[in-house]
């Protein structure tokens, strides 16, 4: 899709990708603290602001073009000093076909414009010259650019290091991960599915990532299909083309071309240089680590992968540079203590992403530093714990191996021949590897026809190579495994390669080589003559001098910068600050729709059956009667389950030639005996019959879910998936079987697996449940953690912690609590090393396992097992309700099913109200905030401007803001939007001086006709008049004095536009009777707080209002007294008067509890005291300090100033 630059220069600058259909606008929303400061970076927390909108309809009258054409996708943003830029691809050209329609772009160019300035603008600057962007020169500072007068452009190194050729992107397929784990992937650009460890603009596309996160899916797919936002790895992608002819699959004829690709993905974890990026840190991420992917695809759609990996030997050490060889020492800067926590967090995850690790060293066991790295090196193999060795069915495994190829001892004198001997030490470890292998039929669209693998084998375990730097010994021993690995692949198809054939997969490996030793070293790889043509010559060794020279010079003189560069990329500089995109419409749309999900969402309960039993091999299970354990009598009320998931486990013997295969037959025979039993008791029913929902097997453990016929119109996205944990992943004698899917809008998952057996073995079993929850993968990257409710159901093994003559007489007697007390899993569960935030409902049957066969007794052979509760369900999920928790009197095996009832709450999502309802939210939040989007004028605005005025709870106020204040709207100041009901009312003065204090007292009272209806006089410091020249009289009540009827007043339209001026005085000879301010104004926006109240003592001129609860001392005498109410001179305000909001919508009240105003005044003009009579000036000034017993001091200023 074609992309397009446009830009605004006025009334505000703004950037717009723009698509044949959308535009992606962008805006700068400058921080008030780098406001007028220059080019000062910002703090590093700090977030530069940047607003976003992703919108259909875009008014581009105001912009002009900028690219007309060469945007093939942004990069992301990011800030330098106080500048906020946006990257996009400028230049790019297509590299790799990997299979059939998945391309590869390789970036050649890259350029910067600035969001918040024209002083970086293209006009000023000529484009970079593409023949000086490479490794060599991309550091220079005043690279290819031609204009002298203009700025350096803060982004010149960035610019440089993007433009090197390096860095590759697809639109097509996620090309952060191998094919094994994206091989059914939706989407080419999914957060849930990107491998930020090889995502190198992971730091600039971070902020627009999190914002298309938060957009509605529909948008969120229109996003994507824009190809506008571009996923980047560093390293090499490169693919041949293969003739028909020299194609190494010959069974199959075609006319069309192979393709042969390899693909290396450089970690991003800890990048950098060759002498400033050494060896490990403290989380397990090693220097120069690479994923190396080699793919054959074939036009039948037959596709293979094999991958490898290399990195720094993971030890804690450095290595400093120097002119001559001799002075480059190496130095291990760590105890063995303290590396070896950093060395196992390496190696387990690596062993939980790949398998079994099996490490290929190449240093040298003669030169004194490879060989001091070689010896603390296997040091800590030996005393990791992934080399403990598991006796499986009689075969020691560890999931971590190694090999010591000493390179250089091997091909002495330049035999670099003899590096092929390596294939004598690994053949067998690369045989039990294997590779991956798919199947699929071609397609021509993808997006209409996806496509649909079948899998056919998978790769279980991974080579670890390393040499110093890993870049020539490495690259030549990793050409000669993958060509191992290809042959494996054809001879078991009962093909051979042919010379050709070999020759392109030698020329390919060269220049992969060739490219990352350009990114680590600077040159390109030594010895690549003798990997492309596979001898070395006089030319070669001569290439090899010269590289070796220029290396010395790169890693002297110029790394240093390259390694700055490089952290700048990954954002790890101390004056970098992040960047926060904020889209001010699309966040609120998402918080309303998420407070009004009851308007377009309804719940459903369901009921759901799991059960699991390990059957023991026995195959003649199917012919006993599983009706007690499938249909239990347990309430006939109840509605039959909606969901059966059932799980077995050893439907097979498990010996030595069935662990390494599956055999489905057995399944198949299960799965009749399960459906037959549930439909014979749903027909009883008189219920709907029940069908085969899926069912998946790892040799001996399986997993069948069936639901009832009338669900299947609410299920959608049911795929299953298997992890191998028996013999360090090899076999799948343990392991597990999953099951998930969409039930409505609710995600499920079923679980059930098999863990280590053996008494002593919780540790084991606890790094089996580790592995499958870490390894577990459905598509689109799901895992089990993944979904709303999950459910485990299998044999874990974990036994109970007591002798067995100790067991069976607890389990007589019934002793259960004290047995699960000592129960495995429950300590392992309540220390946290497993199954963590999961639940189990109380044990009330006896130990399932081990029983004599046939009998209720526990195991009375010679071994004398041990009773345990070997067979568990776990939960895990708030919408899960287990009702029954219990097992089946099945004893045709030596453990006893259990199962499970459950009641689970399913969401449902009505979508076409949903939708019209976030149209509606939007269109109204676009008109409350004014237009204020990424498209418009905003010099003033801040984030909180933009995040919404609406209270974050019923009864409390809005926040304000910098530009909007609860008590100001306009400029003018508050004042009371509240009415009498009528003029013969009167505010009671009965009610007491706290507004939160409870009273029954009416807000208003109302004089009689006949009576005068004269205001209440505003009374200050503790009951005095507020006429200090004139002595307040105690009048007597005037007689017929009562309530108004509905004292509860709600402000109305008219009432916001004028309310009465109420309790305002002053010694001015001018006001002698009552006044009304009447002034047109729109509604003041509700309080959230209340204002500062003081100012300097001495203006007087301007009165101060007093919430009527102050005056309730005085007031009470003038209404007790049976003489007239005396009217004090009253005064009108010469300063703009303030807007009082009610109180019940000030402080949250319930209406009629109150009617007392607040005072308010902005920060600009606030207030000042009026002139007092015995105040303290200490106690005053400390009030304004804010102290709390110095308020006391001025009792009618308490409810004003504490609440």
């Amino acid at each position: 899709m074609a992309l397009r630059l446009f830009i605004r220069d006025h009334p505000a600058r703004a950037l717009a990708v723009v698509t044949e259909t959308h535009a992606l606008v962008f805006r700068h929303g400058a921080s008030p603290s780098s406001q007028d400061q220059g080019n000062v970076p910002l703090p590093r927390n700090q977030a530069s602001k940047c607003l976003v909108e992703f919108s259909e309809t875009v008014d581009l009258s105001d912009y002009r073009v900028l690219r007309a054409s060469g945007v093939h996708g942004i990069l992301g943003l990011i800030n330098i000093g106080s500048d906020l830029f946006l990257c996009i691809i400028s230049n790019a050209v297509r590299v790799a076909t990997v299979r059939g329609d998945e391309t590869v772009q390789q970036i050649l160019s890259v350029d910067f414009y600035c969001l918040n300035s024209s002083d970086y603008d293209p006009e000023r600057y000529q484009e970079l010259d593409p023949y000086l962007a490479d490794t060599n020169n991309y550091h220079s500072h005043n690279l290819g650019y031609g204009d002298e007068t203009a700025p350096e452009h803060p982004c010149q190194e960035l610019k440089g290091i993007l433009s090197t050729g390096t860095f590759y992107y697809s639109v097509d397929f996620d090309l952060t991960n191998r094919l094994q784990d994206r091989l059914s992937e939706e989407s080419a650009f999914d957060i849930d599915s990107l491998d930020e460890g090889y995502l190198w603009n992971q730091y600039m596309i971070d902020p627009l990532i999190k914002y298309r996160a938060r957009l509605a899916q529909k948008e969120k797919e229109a996003l994507d299909s824009t190809r506008i936002l571009t996923s980047a790895i560093r390293g090499f992608v490169s693919t041949i083309t293969i003739p028909p002819s020299a194609a190494p699959i010959k069974s199959i004829k075609t006319n069309l071309p192979s393709a042969l690709t390899v693909i290396s993905r450089l970690s991003c974890r800890r990048a950098g240089t060759r002498f400033y990026s050494r060896g490990l840190d403290d989380d397990g991420n090693v220097a120069n680590f690479v994923e190396t992917e080699s793919i054959f695809w074939h036009p039948t759609g037959l596709c293979f992968s094999y991958a490898q990996v290399r990195g720094s030997v993971p030890l804690f050490w450095e290595q400093a540079a120097g002119l001559l060889p001799g002075q480059q020492k190496i130095q291990i800067t760590r105890s063995p203590e303290a590396t070896q926590p950093a060395f196992n967090k390496h190696f387990e995850s690596l062993e939980v992403d790949y398998g079994t690790v099996h490490i290929l060293n190449l240093l040298s066991e003669s030169k004194p530093g490879e060989a001091e790295l070689t010896a603390r090196y296997r040091y800590h193999v030996r005393h990791s714990p992934l080399t403990r060795q598991v006796d499986t069915l009689g075969v020691p495994e560890s999931r971590l191996l190694d090999v010591q190829f000493d390179f250089h001892a091997e091909t002495r004198g330049g035999d670099y021949e003899a590096a092929s001997t390596v294939k004598r030490l690994i053949q067998d470890r690369a045989d039990s590897f294997a590779y991956f292998l798919c199947e699929q039929a071609p397609i021509r669209d993808r997006k209409t026809s996806p496509a649909r693998a079948t899998v056919i084998s998978q790769q279980e375990g991974v080579f670890r190579t390393n040499c110093l730097d890993c870049l020539d010994r490495t690259n030549l021993i990793q050409t000669i495994l993958s060509k191992m690995a290809m042959e494996l692949f054809l001879h078991q198809r009962g093909e051979r390669a042919t010379p050709d054939f070999w020759t392109r997969h030698s020329s390919l490996w060269a220049d992969n080589g060739d490219a990352l030793s350009k990114i680590y070293a600077g040159t390109g790889a030594l010895k690549s003559s003798f990997t492309r043509h596979g001898k070395m010559g006089f030319a070669g060794a001569l290439a090899d001098a010269r590289k070796s020279a220029t290396r010395l010079y790169m890693n002297n003189f110029v790394d240093k910068g390259r390694q700055n560069t490089i952290d700048m990329l990954l954002g790890r500089l101390m004056t970098q600050s992040p960047v926060h995109v904020y889209d001010p419409i699309a966040n609120y749309v998402n918080t309303e729709l998420e407070k009004r999900l009851d308007e377009y969402s309804t719940s459903d309960k369901i009921a759901m059956w799991v059960g699991t039993f390990n059957v023991n091999g026995k195959g003649d299970g199917v012919q006993h009667d599983l009706r007690p354990w499938l249909c239990p009598e347990m309430n006939q009320a109840r509605p039959l389950p909606d969901i059966v998931a059932v799980g077995f486990q050893e439907i097979v013997e498990l010996s030595p030639q069935q662990i390494m295969s599956t055999d489905p037959v057995r399944r198949g025979a299960w799965e009749q005996a399960v459906m037959k039993t549930l439909n014979e008791n749903a027909r009883r029913a008189s219920s709907e019959e029940y069908v085969l929902l899926r069912s998946g097997q790892l040799v001996g453990t399986a997993l069948m879910v069936i639901v009832k016929q009338g669900a299947l119109k609410r299920l959608k996205n049911v795929e299953g998936s298997v992890k191998k944990t028996g013999m360090s992943g090899m076999a799948g004698n343990k392991g597990a079987v999953a099951i998930r899917m969409d039930y409505a809008n609710t995600r499920l998952c079923f679980v059930t697996a098999h863990l280590a057996a053996g008494f002593a073995n919780y540790e084991e079993r606890n790094r089996d449940y580790r592995t499958i929850i870490h390894g577990l993968h459905f598509q689109r990257n799901r895992s089990i953690e993944d979904h709303d409710a999950i459910i485990w159901a299998g044999d874990f093994n974990y036994r109970i912690g007591l002798s067995d003559e100790k067991v069976r007489r607890l389990a007589k007697a019934g002793d259960l609590d004290t047995l699960y007390q000592n129960d495995q899993l429950n300590l392992q569960m309540v220390a946290g090393r497993t199954f963590p935030y999961y639940s189990e409902s109380r044990l009330t049957f006896m130990p399932t396992y081990k029983y004599t066969i046939g009998t209720d007794h526990y195991d009375s052979s010679e071994k004398a097992r041990i009773p345990a509760w070997c067979d568990r369900l776990l939960r895990k999920g708030n919408i899960l309700k287990q009702i029954d928790y219990a097992t089946a009197p099945l004893r045709f095996s030596d453990h006893r099913p259990v199962f499970g009832t459950f009641q689970c709450t399913i969401s449902i999502i009505d979508e076409p109200n949903k939708e019209r309802l976030s149209r509606e939210i939007y269109a109204q939040r676009k008109a409350d905030i004014d237009g204020i989007t990424a498209q418009a004028p905003i010099e003033d605005a801040d984030d909180q401007d933009l995040i919404g005025y609406d209270p974050i709870s019923p009864d409390l106020p809005p926040a304000s803001s910098a530009r909007r204040k609860w008590w100001l709207d306009g400029g003018l100041p508050s004042r009371s939007n509240l009415s009498a009901p009528n003029q013969k009312s009167l505010l009671n003065s009965r009610r007491p001086n706290n507004p939160f204090t409870p009273t029954n007292e009416p807000d208003w009272v109302m004089v009689p006709k006949g009576q005068p209806v004269e205001p209440i006089p505003t009374v200050t410091n503790g009951g005095r008049s507020g006429n200090a020249g004139a002595s307040a009289v105690a009048p007597s009540k005037p007689p017929g004095l009562f309530p108004v009827g509905n004292s509860r007043i709600q402000p109305t339209p008219s009432s916001m536009k004028e309310g009465p001026r109420i309790g305002s005085r002053s010694s001015g000879p001018a006001a002698k009777s009552s006044s009304r301010l009447e002034i047109p104004r729109k509604p003041a926006p509700p309080v959230p707080k209340k204002p500062h109240l003081l100012s300097s003592p001495g203006n007087s001129d301007v009165s101060l209002i007093v919430t009527p609860g102050a005056v309730s001392t005085n007031s009470a005498k003038i209404l007790d007294s049976k003489a007239p109410v005396a009217v004090p001179p009253t005064h009108v305000r010469t300063n703009a008067e303030e807007r009082v909001p009610p109180l019940a919508q000030r402080r949250g009240k319930p209406p009629g509890v109150g009617a007392q105003f607040a005072v308010g005044a902005s920060e600009e003009a606030r207030p000042p005291l009026p002139p007092r009579t015995n105040t303290n000036p200490q106690a005053l000034s400390a009030l304004m300090d804010d102290d709390e017993k110095s308020a006391s001091a001025i009792p009618c200023l308490q409810p004003q100033s504490r609440s």
